[in-house]
């Protein structure tokens, strides 16, 4: 977590110290079902159209009434998909666990 963590609804990962890219991590978790955008870092090397951080945001999770454990449950998540980004069993599992999640924690009518 570039900064060492956050005040605010926004986290910025750092992922120089992975195996995979801004881009490349967005695609995979999208795939997973999982929101997040691609974003440069300080001193990143890397074009901002591949970039090496992650950009995530909660208020999609917080607005559906999600708190920590959902918030560690699906952090879990993200590490395990930006771990093994080709991994199409990986992704399954998750785009599950994350299909139950939100089943738990429905849009608010008012939302749809």
């Amino acid at each position: 977590v570039v900064s060492g963590g956050t005040d605010v609804h926004l986290v910025l990962l750092n992922l120089t110290n992975k195996n995979i890219t801004g881009k490349a991590a967005e695609e995979a978790l999208e795939a997973a079902n999982i929101t997040t955008n691609k974003n440069m870092v300080p001193y990143d090397e890397r074009s901002p159209f591949v970039t090496s951080g992650l950009r995530i945001g909660t208020p999609a999770l917080t607005t559906r009434g999600m708190k920590e454990d959902e918030m560690r449950l699906i952090a879990d998540h993200i590490n395990k998909i930006i771990s093994n980004p080709d991994d199409s069993s990986v992704r399954r599992d998750v785009r599950i666990s994350i299909g139950e999640i939100c089943e738990k924690f429905p849009l608010y009518d008012y939302l749809v």
